[in-house]
C-alpha cells in the first residue's frame, strides 16, 4: 500500500506535468466540446479512474519496488512533450501525457503496472485525431457510407442515383454531410469496444475480434441508417431527415452498434466456449497474493526514481515556459485584396468565399478569382495563405476535399512545369470534366507532396520558428471537344504570368 510520502511525491509529479502539458490538454477538452465526434472523451478519463479504483485492491496487493526503466520512459515522453511543443503538434504533447501515466505507474507500483497499463491506454481514445487526418477520413467514410446507403434504398426497389455524397430521390435529395460520416458513432464505439474487450476474460484473439469488430459494425450500421432515412424520406416526406427524429435515429443506431458488440460476443462463446456465467467473463474482482513484505512494510521501495522523475518535471516546465513565451516569426503579409487582375490576355474578378467556409479553413487570408482568358475560357486562381499554421490549422489538400463535392479523381500524378512541381488532377462530375494543378508554397519551398510539406512545416517550426504557408491551386473546365492538353496549356498561360504576383504575397 502506499504510504503517505510515496503519495506526497505521485501527488506533485502529477500536479507538476498537468502544469507542463497544460495547452495540450486543454486543447483536446476543447475539441471535446466543440466536436461531436469527440464528444465521449469528457466520460473516458473518469471511466479509467473507475477500472483503477475498481482494481485497487489487486495493484495492492501485486505492488512491488519501482521500476527503473520507468524513469527512462517518462524521459522519451518528455522529450516528445518538448518536440511537441516547439512545434505546438498538439498529438505529440497528447500522445506524450498518455505515456507520462505509464511511466509513473511503474515507479509508483512496480510489477502492478501489468493491471493500470489497459485503463491507461483508454485514455488514448480520447486523444483528438490531427485535422488533416480527420479531414480524409471524414471524406472516405461519407462516400463508403453514401454508397452502402444507396445500395440499401434499392433493396426497397426505389429509384435513386448517387452523385458523389449526394443522394438524388427525385423529388428530394440528401446530402451525406460530415457529421453523417460515422465518425461520431466510430470514436465512443470503440472506446466501448476497447473496455468490452479488457473485461472479457477470454483469449486473447477473442478480445482482438471484439474490437477491432467494432470499425466495421459502426460503418455498415450508418450506412444503413443512411438507407433507412432515404426510404422514410421518400415515402413520407423531408421532415424524416430532420430535426429531432433524426438526432433520434443515431441514437438509435448507436445503441444498435452495442447490442451487436454484446451479441458478437455471445457468438464468440458458442463457437469456442469458454466455460464461464457472464459475470465470470465481465468479471472486475480479482484476486492475487499480497506482496505483505513491501506492502505492509514498505522498506524496499526506494526513493531515487520519483526525485529523478520531479526534477526532470520541472526542467520541462521551465523549459515549456520559455518555448511558450518565445514569438513565433511570423513575415509581413501582402493583403491579396491587392492582388492584380489584369495580365496579357487575362481578366480577372474576386469572388467572395462564405463566411462558414472561411471559419472552417481557418486561414488568415485567401485569393479567390475566376481569370476570363481571351478565349472566354476560364481557370479559377485560389490561394488559401496561413501566417502560422501551430494551432492545429492548415490547408485542406484538393486531393482530400474534391470527393466530397461530388467529384471523382479520374487521374492524379505528380508533375513538373518548368521545373515547378505540380500535382496535376482530373476530375470528373458525370459529363463535367475539370483540369486541377495545386501545391503548398511558403518559406522559401515549392511542394508538391503533402507529406513532404508537413515534414518541412514541423522542422521549420523547430528550427525557424517559422510556420506561415500557403495552398495554390488553378482549375479550369475541360470544355466539350477540346483535349486536356489544351486545358493544360491554358492554366500554365496564367501559372506563368500570375506566379511572379504571387511570390509577393507568400513571403520567402
Amino acid at each position: 500500500m502506499l504510504n503517505i510520502k510515496m503519495t506526497g511525491m505521485f501527488i506533485l509529479a502529477m500536479a507538476l506535468a498537468i502544469v507542463a502539458y497544460w495547452s495540450g490538454l486543454s486543447e483536446a477538452v476543447s475539441r471535446w466540446g466543440n466536436q461531436e465526434e469527440y464528444s465521449h472523451g469528457f466520460l473516458i478519463p473518469l471511466v479509467t479512474l473507475f477500472i483503477l479504483w475498481e482494481k485497487r485492491h489487486i495493484i495492492n496487493a501485486a505492488m512491488g519496488p519501482p521500476l527503473w526503466s520507468g524513469v527512462a520512459l517518462i524521459f522519451i515522453a518528455l522529450i516528445i512533450f518538448m518536440i511537441g511543443e516547439i512545434s505546438a503538434l498538439y498529438l505529440l504533447i497528447q500522445y506524450s501525457f498518455v505515456l507520462l501515466l505509464i511511466g509513473l505507474s511503474m515507479i509508483t507500483v512496480g510489477r502492478a503496472t501489468k493491471y493500470t497499463f489497459a485503463p491507461i491506454l483508454l485514455l488514448l481514445f480520447a486523444i483528438p485525431l490531427p485535422y488533416v487526418v480527420e479531414v480524409l477520413l471524414t471524406a472516405k467514410l461519407q462516400l463508403f457510407s453514401s454508397w452502402i446507403g444507396v445500395q440499401v434504398i434499392r433493396l426497397f426497389q426505389i429509384p435513386v442515383f448517387l452523385e458523389g455524397n449526394i443522394i438524388d430521390l427525385g423529388v428530394y435529395q440528401l446530402q451525406v454531410v460530415e457529421a453523417c460520416s460515422g465518425l461520431r458513432y466510430l470514436f465512443p464505439l470503440m472506446s466501448l469496444g476497447f473496455i468490452a474487450a479488457y473485461f472479457y476474460q477470454a483469449a486473447f484473439w477473442k478480445r482482438a475480434i471484439v474490437f477491432l469488430m467494432t470499425i466495421p459494425i459502426t460503418i455498415l450500421m450508418n450506412s444503413f441508417r443512411i438507407g433507412v432515412i432515404g426510404v422514410m424520406v421518400d415515402n413520407w416526406g423531408i421532415s424524416m431527415a430532420e430535426g429531432f427524429l433524426h438526432d433520434f435515429e443515431g441514437w438509435i443506431i448507436f445503441m444498435a452498434c452495442a447490442a451487436i458488440l454484446f451479441l458478437l460476443v455471445v457468438l464468440l462463446e458458442k463457437i469456442a466456449p469458454s466455460h464461464k456465467t457472464l459475470s465470470q467473463l465481465f468479471g472486475v474482482v480479482e484476486h492475487a497474493p499480497v506482496n505483505r513484505m513491501f506492502s505492509n512494510t514498505g522498506k524496499t521501495y526506494s526513493y531515487k526514481p520519483f526525485i529523478i522523475v520531479i526534477t526532470i518535471l520541472v526542467i520541462a516546465l521551465f523549459a515549456t515556459r520559455f518555448v511558450d513565451s518565445r514569438d513565433e516569426v511570423v513575415p509581413e503579409h501582402e493583403g491579396f485584396i491587392s492582388f492584380p487582375l489584369q495580365f496579357d490576355n487575362w481578366i480577372g474578378q474576386h469572388e467572395k468565399l462564405d463566411e462558414r467556409v472561411i471559419d472552417k479553413l481557418g486561414m488568415t487570408d485567401y485569393l479567390f478569382v475566376n481569370f476570363t482568358g481571351v478565349d472566354q475560357n476560364l481557370v479559377n486562381l485560389y490561394v488559401a495563405y496561413y501566417e502560422t499554421q501551430r494551432k492545429g490549422v492548415s490547408p485542406h489538400s484538393p486531393r482530400v476535399c474534391i470527393p466530397g463535392g461530388g467529384w471523382e479523381i479520374a487521374d492524379f500524378r505528380r508533375d513538373k512545369v518548368n521545373g515547378h512541381p505540380i500535382n496535376r488532377v482530373v476530375i470528373k462530375n458525370g459529363d463535367q470534366e475539370q483540369l486541377v494543378y495545386y501545391w503548398f508554397q511558403g518559406r522559401g519551398r515549392t511542394l508538391a507532396n503533402e507529406y513532404l510539406n508537413k515534414w518541412y512545416l514541423f522542422n521549420d517550426a523547430i528550427f525557424e520558428n517559422r510556420t506561415d504557408g500557403a495552398l495554390v491551386r488553378y482549375v479550369t473546365p475541360v470544355s466539350p471537344g477540346e483535349t486536356l492538353q489544351d486545358a493544360d496549356a491554358r492554366i500554365q498561360s496564367l501559372m506563368a504570368q500570375t506566379g511572379p504576383e504571387l511570390q509577393r504575397y507568400i513571403v520567402d
